[in-house]
């Protein structure tokens, strides 16, 4: 018998153990569980490198945001908020431009993005708001638009004349302030052509409690009064050194603010009453802002 058939021989007389069949389960169960292991410590260490990455992009889109709509010095202190606690971020959801029938349309939808885990569902009630009012006014405003042309057309006008019209429909948002302890923005809408629908929706949100700001919240319970009194000074000021003709109560002028009266928090945490154009002083005056101090 050569050695390749006794060393074979020798193999097959070899008792097999009993419990052959449970150390090799064992064997594989280590095998798996060591490896479930390294399989955990690979993800976790791809989810701290995604979290650094994606806390990078969100810092430069936060930088990137903020240029667009407000002063250099507000940018860079802004890009050093910490992204720590109940903080937020302003980020464009969606823009586009078209231009059809000589209509230019500029739409720009922000997107708030809240950082805590429970935030009352203030962030997706907030987005949807944002979301339906934009493409409704986008919507309403190409409709009044292109009724409009027809109307001019229909009368005698020519397509070069309403191409010099230069009919221009903008829906944007401006950050007015952003702290650890508020985001405050506005979304604006107009329609070049006409001022009667240009629209302004003031958001002001309370990051650590997950509400909305309300002037009572900022001011005390007496927020009327101390506003009214305000505003009533400010726009004596203003009429001596500005020569601004405000409208008097009787010509529909300021009569005092109420709950529903629009306002943004500056950067100093004090709340900005607004005033519409042609709301209490001819429209060469604008929109008119009071600062309340606190």
């Amino acid at each position: 018998m050569n050695q390749l058939q006794d060393a074979k021989k020798r193999y097959e007389e070899i008792p097999i153990p009993d419990d052959l069949s449970v150390k090799v389960q064992e064997a594989i169960e280590r095998s798996s569980q060591k490896r479930r292991e390294n399989s955990r410590i690979i993800r976790a260490g791809y989810r701290r490198f995604l979290s650094r990455s994606l806390g990078t992009a969100a810092a430069a889109m936060i930088v990137f945001t903020t240029l667009l709509n407000t002063s250099t010095a507000f940018a860079d202190t802004v890009s050093g908020l910490p992204v720590v606690g109940t903080v937020a971020r302003l980020l464009t959801f969606r823009s586009y431009e078209k231009n059809e029938d000589d209509l230019k349309i500029s739409v720009e939808i922000p997107s708030v993005e809240m950082i805590a885990e429970d935030t009352n569902g203030l962030e997706d009630s907030v987005n949807q708001e944002i979301l339906e009012r934009c493409q409704a006014y986008a919507d309403e405003a190409v409709s009044r638009a292109e009724a409009y042309r027809e109307a001019f057309l229909a009368t005698g006008g020519t397509e070069e004349e309403w191409a010099a019209h230069n009919i221009q429909i903008r829906v944007w948002y401006e950050l007015k302030s952003q702290s650890e302890d508020y985001l405050s923005f506005v979304v604006k809408g107009t329609e070049n052509w006409s001022s009667a629908y240009n629209r302004a929706c003031y958001y002001n949100l309370d990051l650590k409690n997950g509400t909305m700001v309300t002037l009572k919240d900022l001011l005390g319970d007496d927020y009327i009064q101390q506003a009214d009194e305000s505003i009533k000074k400010q726009m004596e000021e203003r009429a001596a050194a500005e020569n601004i003709s405000f409208l008097s109560p009787e010509e529909g002028g300021f009569t005092g603010i109420t709950a529903e009266t629009p306002f943004y928090i500056n950067e100093s945490g004090n709340p900005v009453i607004v005033f519409e154009k042609y709301e209490i002083a001819p429209g060469s005056a604008g929109e008119i802002y009071f600062e309340i101090e606190r």
